[in-house]
């Protein structure tokens, strides 16, 4: 069975091929994306073998964690699990799953208090132990292209979201669907190419688990980097991005209802502005026309103590033009405003 080949493939991979992040053949599990200058503190205290056993392709650590209990979907070695762990502070908790055994003996080597780590499956997160509605965010990190059964694994992850949660993660997306000759390549599916997912195809999957607004907040093309994978996939582009989705009942467009917010400029790390999206960012105290989709993203989450939003949803004035649609990967890929 192919699924259950992929599943080994990737084990293998990442337990035995893989010694270091440097004999990866590509970018793509790599992270290029900066941390914040608050997370680059706790990194660097960080025990060595932890960070050169990471491969990850974002930052997909978001704020407001003090207290709440967050999910690591394919949290190998641990780095974003001690980094979160310090976030949620000593009242809050850090899960961390992951299928390969080598990857879990090393987090657990320098687990935390408030860190657990479940050697299992993102795509059956019941058996973990993960009860519905008991995670306020989600996040992973260049994992979720490595699952055969995608699907399935975001229909885990909103069960598990308390409403209002989160799902913030980085992954490889495609501008095309990976034909299936190199979906299945061991090499291609290791480097996270194989199971990239084609930016359109994602929105579809959303939306068929009960999600149809996701937000784009960064997007870097990779470069491979490696003449043999060129060889094979350099007719694909690629992409590196990070995304967050909340468990709301939203719109399936971005609609209009005059509704206007403000950034409070309340978050400590964020004192000036605040980033939502790739065409959301909030600076303090100025006013922001949102659609209501936003307008819920802002106020039935977390952030809710951060923002005002000023009018409701009596008048509707019809679609809401925002910034990058979802009509075209190139241009931003956003699953709605």
């Amino acid at each position: 069975m192919q699924e259950n080949k992929t599943i080994e493939t990737v084990k293998k991979y990442y337990g035995k091929i893989l010694k270091t992040k440097n004999d990866l053949q590509t970018s793509a599990c790599c992270t290029s994306e900066a941390l914040p200058s608050h997370l680059r503190e706790i990194v660097r205290d960080l025990p060595p073998e932890v960070l050169e056993k990471f491969y990850g392709c974002g930052s997909p650590i978001p704020t407001e964690l003090n207290s709440k209990t967050v999910l690591d979907l394919g949290c190998g070695t641990g780095r974003d699990c001690f980094i979160l762990s310090q976030l949620v502070g000593p009242s809050g908790q850090v899960i961390g799953v992951d299928m390969t055994q080598e990857q879990i003996d090393v987090a657990r080597k320098y687990s935390k208090p408030n860190t657990r780590f479940v050697q299992g499956y993102i795509e059956d997160l019941e058996s973990c132990g993960i009860e519905n509605n008991s995670i306020d965010v989600v996040i992973s990190n260049c994992v979720l292209n490595l699952s055969p059964q995608k699907e399935r694994v975001f229909s885990e992850i909103f069960r598990v979201l308390k409403p209002g949660g989160e799902l913030i993660f980085s992954d490889v997306f495609s501008g095309r669907r990976i034909p299936q000759a190199l979906a299945e390549d061991p090499q291609l599916i290791g480097e996270c190419l194989g199971g990239a997912l084609y930016i359109e195809d994602f929105r579809r999957l959303l939306a068929r688990v009960g999600c149809p607004d996701y937000r784009v907040i960064s997007k870097t093309k990779l470069m491979l980097n490696n003449s043999d994978i060129v060889r094979k996939a350099g007719m694909i582009d690629f992409y590196s991005m990070t995304l967050r989705a909340f468990k709301l009942v939203l719109e399936d467009r971005c609609e209009d209802y005059g509704q206007t917010a403000y950034y409070l400029g309340t978050i400590p790390e964020y004192p000036h502005a605040f980033r939502l999206d790739d065409h959301h960012i909030f600076e303090k105290g100025r006013p922001i026309l949102v659609c209501s989709n936003t307008s819920q993203m802002l106020t039935q989450t977390r952030y809710a103590s951060h923002f005002r939003v000023i009018g409701d949803q009596s008048t509707h004035y019809g679609l809401f033009d925002c910034g990058p649609t979802n009509d075209s990967f190139e241009g931003g890929g956003g699953g709605c405003c």
